[in-house]
Order: structure tokens, then sequence, then C-alpha cells
């Protein structure tokens, strides 16, 4: 048995990690404020702590455990949010990875796994993103990620800490949280259909990104912490190298429901990327990992899901 902290568990992509970690046998621990995750969705077994992580009376709880890795999960994850409160998005992305950083160090936490965003490359490159084209934060957000990063690789430079960045493409599947309408653009438009049988799309048709599933994002997370890498610092971008415009996605998920579905594409999001697809060769150089579900199947699982939890 191995012992995890995985920060946000009671959220999407947190709970699903810490989910695979404890059906494997391992003990996990978990930080979380419970901002925009649920209680009851922290997986059964998983030992909580409510807080923020980046409140250093809530990190210093940690005290009495031996980790084998640190999975930070937990942030701030709303393009929106970051708007409106810049300080909150701040410390909840940034000042919460270097004190988790610094926990690492002191306690002999020799593996971290972060989870970074796409975000980070902005509009300037051309598509199919690569992790060494030009990064160019658009939001407070996406500068915030980097900002983590770059403690990561300071970290592992000085103090010998094996850090990976994963840059998360859209991560949906089952568990998203339907009633958050600021964060996830697959929940948010299914929540809408499935609520006012109404689509609205914030900005054009045309725009587009890269969807990942679920189990595949949490495979990225589980081989990042076993990698064998020469180097300690690693960034990696989970992706699956397929452009999907908003119009495509928006007929993908009317295609999964049994009633007709309305669409309106007005006003836009401050400082959203246009579009973005990325690749996904050095993750699977480096780690072997590959995207394995399709759109279409995703969708499909997820919308079944969506509409049995309405019943």
């Amino acid at each position: 048995m191995k012992t995890y902290l995985v920060t946000g568990a009671a959220g999407f992509i947190g709970a699903a990690v810490a989910d695979r970690l404890v059906k494997e046998g391992n003990k996990v621990v978990t930080i979380d404020n419970l901002s925009t995750g649920f209680r009851e969705a922290i997986p059964e077994g998983v030992i909580f702590i409510e807080g923020d992580t980046f409140n250093p009376q809530i990190i210093a709880k940690l005290d009495n455990y031996k980790f084998d890795a640190i999975f930070h999960i937990a942030g701030q994850s709303g393009g929106v949010t970051c708007w409106k409160d810049p300080i909150y998005d701040l410390n909840s992305n940034v000042t919460s990875t270097l004190l988790l950083l610094n926990y690492c160090k002191e306690h002999g936490c020799k593996t971290f796994v972060y989870a970074s965003s796409m975000s980070v490359y902005g509009d300037e490159n051309p598509c199919p993103v690569r992790e060494d084209d030009e990064i160019k934060p658009k939001s407070f957000y996406a500068v915030g990620k980097n900002a983590s990063e770059h403690y990561m690789r300071i970290y592992s430079a000085e103090f010998g800490l094996k850090c990976t960045a994963l840059r998360l493409n859209n991560t949906y599947g089952p568990g998203q949280n339907m009633d958050n309408l600021l964060q996830g653009m697959v929940s948010i438009f299914m929540e809408q259909a499935i609520r006012n049988h109404h689509i609205h799309v914030m900005g054009d048709a045309k725009r587009y990104r890269d969807f990942v599933y679920i189990d595949d994002t949490v495979e990225a997370f589980i081989l990042a912490a076993n990698g064998k890498e020469k180097e300690l610092y690693n960034y990696y971008t989970t992706a699956t190298n397929r452009k999907t415009t908003c119009e495509r996605l928006v007929a993908e998920i009317m295609k999964n429901l049994p009633f007709d579905v309305t669409v309106e594409y007005k006003g836009r999001t401050q400082g959203d990327q246009f579009g973005i697809f990325c690749s996904y060769e050095k993750i699977f150089n480096a780690l072997g990992w590959e995207p394995k579900t399709t759109l279409e199947e995703g969708i499909k699982t997820m919308a079944a899901w969506a509409l049995q939890r309405k019943k």
C-alpha cells in the first residue's frame, strides 16, 4: 500500500484520480474547500481535510502523513471566475502549489504531479500545438498555471523533486459538475440542453477545442506519477490531436438527447482562447499515454449518465 495526497477529490478530476488509487489498494488523503465540489463526490475511504490548499494551517495538517506522491488537482478552474476574483485565482492556483512543493521538500515526498492547462499556450500557435510552442497566456488563470509550472521546474532543479505538469485539454465525462455553468464546455452545454432544451454558446460556432475523456485523463496522472524519465521536471499535454468546433460538439450532444434542442451563438467570454487542439506525441513517447475514448463514445456515455441523474 502506498499513501497519496490528491487535492480536490470533491471535484471532477480529483475524485476520479482518488477513486482509481483507492481501488488499487492505496491510502488516499484529500484537501478540498468544497467551493465547486461536493462532499459526497469524495470516494469512500478517502481521508478528508476540509479547507483551502493555500492556507498554511491546512497544509500543516498533513504533517502526520508520509506521501509517496502528491497529485495537486485542486484549484480555481473557471475562466470567468479568474476575472471576477484574480487574487483568489492566484492563491488557489499558485500559492497552493508553492506551499505543497515546500511541503514535499521538507517532508521527503519526491513526486509531485500538477494539473496545469492548455490555456498557457494562448492563441498564437499553429495547431496541433506542441509542448515547446510559444507560451502566451490570455487570462489570469492561464498565467497562474504557467507560474506554477516554473515553481515546479525550480524545485526540481534545486531540491531534486520529480515534478510533472500535465497541461490538460478540456476533460469531460460522467461525474462532472453539471450545476456549475462557469466551467467545463461539455457539461455547460449538456446541462443547458437538458435543463432548458436550449444551448447558449458564448462566441462563434467555429471556436474549437480538444476534448479528452475523464478515464484517459486519470490514466495520464497515474502514468505521470510512475514515470521513469531521466529529467526530474517534465511537462506534457494531454490531448487527442483532434479539432472539435462548438458547432460539432453541440451536434454530438443533441444527437444523444431524446428531445429537440435550440441553439444560439451570442456574446464572448473575456480572455477566452478562440481555438486550440494539441499533439499528444510527447506524452506518448515518454509515458506511453494515448487517448482511448473517442468524442462520440464519450458524449454518448456522458449523456446517458446526465439524463439518468435527472430522474
